[in-house]
């Protein structure tokens, strides 16, 4: 398939990698600066295009006759949808718009661009901002997926010293947790070196170690379980502050707020902080510097039950989660009863991972993977249902709908044809989550969740 992705920032580069795994993909900048670097980035392996989404020669250029998907994700919504509207005008018939403005998510807008199926609008800020609720709820989880309209639950975690699972065999576990599995260890990442890890797709033989990150499938009604064997807790934390006052905090403050949370804002630009203060009636502002000690000190960071460090500057997020720690500890060591408070840093540079791992920072999030889950989602729309990526180790859990005409359909899971690189997790049928077991029969009208390497992901569709 050919792809054109409109705006290589950090949205659009990380989308256009993930593409062209498998697409043929065109990514297009119009700043020249920005384009010199992408260009001679030897790592983005796409075809580079200087030019403007909405110059209809740009777009020839970058192949926009030939085009079967365009994804417009600049920062500009009318620039994003002028695009998308020029490539239907060429022919192309499925779009992908990032679009923040909510007056222009209405259906009018939509209906210019076709049919439902036909396109997407996206919009990176909300889906960070519902991933960091979703976290909140599970301190020390690193990432949660729900699928299986729900009934499926993927979480990650990295397995602390004191963790029950910590020196479990898998062969174990399996004996255990006999006859109806209510989870499965879905992967293992595991750092090999000082400057390598590796995901593995576990086998029986495998023993979980202090430092591994799991990835755990389980159903619904068993993650009160899972977060107990992970040896990590379940609690909607009352006091959260937010260090960065943008567009993706404003909206998690108005979530919070809804849910009884009593929330924080730390806002560098005056202007702004006064914006927040009159949207905002019942959170508290700050006007100030997230890496300025004193104005830590005066919002009570190391009293707060979790910061989410939300600016677009990397460094500040973390030396801010790093302080925010070591203020939480020194408190505690002051007075019975206290904790560090947990943090949740958005990052943009991908290199930065091993760093707040290794200050155990706590969770990351990117409007990177967001975004994308939502792009490979609708551009597999025709085999997978769902799909989610992570920042965290090289893997990708896909659900699949089995048809009457798929063919694995009738089979068991042990003869389909995975790959050993993939491993079926779950299936839902008839509405119940099971976890999958080598002798399982897929059926017409199953919802199937997998877990794969992402290279796989092409082949294993063909099977449903």
């Amino acid at each position: 398939m050919k792809v054109i992705v409109v705006g290589a920032g950090e949205v659009g580069t990380y989308v256009a990698d993930r593409l062209n795994r498998h697409h043929d993909v065109s990514l297009m900048e119009k700043n020249q600066e920005r384009f010199n670097q992408i260009d001679t980035d030897k790592s983005l392996d796409v075809l580079t295009i200087l030019g403007s989404g909405t110059d209809p020669e740009a777009l020839k250029r970058a192949g926009v006759e030939e085009a079967d998907l365009l994804v417009a994700v600049t920062k500009n919504d009318d620039a994003n949808l002028l695009a998308a509207l020029l490539a239907k005008q060429a022919g192309v018939k499925r779009t992908v718009v990032r679009v923040e403005s909510r007056g222009l998510r209405n259906k009018e807008v939509g209906q210019l661009l076709g049919s439902a199926d036909s396109h997407l609008m996206i919009d990176p800020d909300e889906e960070v901002a519902q991933d960091v609720i979703r976290l909140m709820e599970y301190p020390g989880a690193l990432d949660m997926v729900h699928m299986g309209g729900g009934e499926v639950v993927i979480i990650g975690a990295k397995l602390p010293p004191d963790a029950p699972f910590v020196g479990v065999s898998l062969e174990q576990l399996g004996k255990d947790l006999e006859p109806d599995w209510e989870f499965m260890i879905a992967s293992i990442t595991r750092q090999v070196n000082e400057d390598e890890e590796k995901t593995l797709i576990p086998r029986k033989n495998e023993i979980l170690q202090e430092g591994d990150l799991l990835r755990v499938i389980c159903k619904r009604r068993s993650l009160r379980d899972v977060i107990r064997r992970l040896g990590i807790e379940r609690d909607m934390p009352a006091r959260a502050l937010l260090l960065g006052g943008g567009r993706t905090a404003q909206l998690l403050a108005e979530s919070l707020v809804e849910k009884a949370v009593d929330v924080a804002v730390i806002e560098k630009d005056p202007k702004r902080a006064e914006e927040l203060s009159a949207s905002l009636k019942h959170a508290l502002i700050f006007n100030g510097d997230i890496t300025d000690v004193d104005m830590l000190e005066e919002a009570d960071v190391g009293r707060q039950d979790i910061v989410v460090a939300l600016t677009g500057e990397d460094d500040a997020n973390v030396l801010a989660c790093l302080y925010a720690k070591s203020a939480g500890a020194r408190l505690a060591g002051d007075s019975n009863g206290a904790s560090t408070p947990k943090t949740i840093a958005v990052v943009h540079r991908l290199k930065l991972l091993d760093l707040l791992d290794t200050h155990d920072v706590g969770a990351t999030l990117s409007p990177r993977t967001a975004t994308a889950n939502s792009v490979l989602r609708f551009v597999r729309s025709g085999d997978a249902a769902q799909i989610a990526t992570y920042l965290h180790g090289d893997a990708e859990i896909l659900e699949f709908a089995v048809t009457d005409t798929s063919q694995c359909e009738g089979k068991r899971i042990a003869d389909a044809g995975f790959p050993k690189e993939a491993l079926v997790g779950a299936i839902l049928r008839d509405g119940k989550p099971q976890i999958a077991r080598g002798s399982t029969v897929f059926r017409d009208r199953d919802h199937v969740i997998v877990i794969s390497n992402p290279e796989f992901a092409e082949s294993i569709g063909q099977l449903f």
